[in-house]
């Protein structure tokens, strides 16, 4: 494998770390309503386990409600079922054609474990990173015991690993920072 190929599979590696910790975030409540806190619900419906996105549009026509529109009218009761079994903790209200889910405002309290848990997601897709610099430095040192690469062309690997490492970590911080000051806003 040429180090060409080492620092691609490192640098598609890190990203795909980044985007896990996207989609986590994604589901992180703040105290405004957010499509993304239902978008991973799954309902049981025409006999299988459906993502609420595949079965409806969802909304927010206000900052502290959530619209569900189911596109068959059929699934309104599965998805009503399913949000009420979730561990979302919302009511859901149905008129018979959407669903409106209230998001209630955050406690202090509860925005402080939000901000716990966005800091450890972070902490978590960092070691991710790190494991991915590990996994290439090695391969690295793997491709310069076999005499493929030079020490100098080693080392240079090993500087781009290390400058991925520290971009996509600098990255992750910065999401997590932004979704902790969304969280932490009255």
């Amino acid at each position: 494998m040429s180090t060409d190929e080492i620092l691609l599979d490192v640098e598609d590696r890190m990203e795909k770390a980044v985007a896990h910790l996207r989609k986590g975030l994604s589901g992180v409540r703040t105290g405004r309503a957010n499509p993304g806190l239902v978008d991973g619900l799954k309902v049981i419906a025409y006999g299988c386990e459906t993502p609420l996105r595949q079965l409806a549009t969802i909304s927010c026509p206000e900052a502290q409600q959530i619209l569900i529109r189911p596109f068959d009218a059929g699934t309104l009761k599965d998805i009503e079922k399913s949000i009420r079994n979730s561990d979302l903790g919302y009511a859901p209200n149905s008129d018979g054609k959407v669903i409106r889910l209230n998001i209630p405002p955050l406690s202090a309290e509860v925005r402080r474990k939000m901000g716990t848990m966005i800091r450890d997601l972070c902490e978590e897709c960092k070691v991710s990173i790190r494991n991915v610099r590990r996994d290439g430095n090695k391969m690295i040192d793997k491709e310069e015991k076999a005499k493929e690469i030079s020490e100098d062309e080693r080392d240079s690997a090993k500087e781009s690993i290390q400058d991925l490492t520290k971009k996509y970590e600098d990255l992750a911080t910065e999401l997590a920072k932004n979704r902790e000051k969304d969280v932490m806003e009255e």
